[in-house]
């Protein structure tokens, strides 16, 4: 059964605009640490000098958001406040939105940083694919190749509300996109909100989620390895962070 990783690391030497922070405390640093931990307490005296080449175990320790590397943003990441009632956090999700099957759709001849309903339905019918209920679609932007630079941040494809709508009156409840953002990038909502003066170009997707629950993955990766738009089950099981409005996942694809 092979599996596909789509997603990006955690790493702290990649450009992020909230850098990560990554501290390491070697194997011969743990074993000190926990001599001195066992005997604050446990009231235990040991010699961490008897264990093999005096080496413990290592710790990591990280500073970082929930919206670092691959995650999936809850509905109350959108707001604290919803229209069907209240956000449910990353961790009162249902589990099963997060292990199905699974379809991509290829938005990189997309004419400008968003795309409407026409486009997707049009990209449907070209991949020959009708969406069941509670499938997982993912929306391949060609962003992720450039992860780890400035210019992950600034050029990407997002979703317009009607795309937003169009793809949640289809049943689905996870949205993934290989881009910083389900929305377009800020620079660009910005510019369309000083030329009309309409706030609602401003994050159309993300806000969607307070008049519908739904999901979506950011910062996929490789999902130009899937050897077909469909036929794949994604499994992105969100870690369980307590009152959080995003968890980060290790997004697979299992063909």
């Amino acid at each position: 059964m092979p599996i596909i990783d789509l997603s990006t690391a955690v790493d702290a030497a990649a450009w992020e605009p909230e850098p990560v922070i990554h501290d390491v405390m070697t194997p011969a640093q743990g074993a000190v640490h926990m001599a001195e931990e066992m005997a604050l307490h446990f009231g235990v005296d040991f010699d961490p000098s008897v264990l093999p080449d005096g080496e413990l175990l290592s710790v990591d320790t990280l500073k970082l958001t929930t919206h670092t590397g691959t995650h999936i943003d809850a509905p109350s990441h959108y707001g604290s406040k919803a229209s069907y009632g209240v956000p449910r956090h990353i961790d009162e999700m249902p589990l099963d939105w997060f292990h199905r099957p699974a379809f991509c759709l290829d938005l990189r001849s997309a004419p400008g940083p968003t795309v409407d309903a026409d486009f997707l339905d049009k990209e449907l019918a070209r991949i020959g694919y009708q969406p069941q209920p509670l499938d997982i679609v993912l929306l391949h932007t060609g962003a992720s190749a450039w992860a780890g630079t400035p210019r992950y941040f600034t050029e990407f494809t997002g979703l317009d509300a009607g795309a937003t709508n169009f793809l949640l009156d289809k049943g689905i409840r996870v949205i993934g996109t290989d881009a910083f953002s389900l929305d377009a990038p800020f620079g660009a909502m910005l510019k369309r909100y000083e030329e009309t003066g309409d706030r609602g170009v401003l994050w159309p997707a993300h806000f969607t989620g307070r008049d519908r629950e739904f999901c979506q993955i950011e910062r996929l990766a490789n999902l130009d390895a899937l050897p077909q738009p469909y036929g794949f089950t994604v499994s992105c099981l969100p870690i369980k962070i307590k009152g959080a409005g995003a968890g980060w996942t290790r997004a697979v694809a299992i063909l």
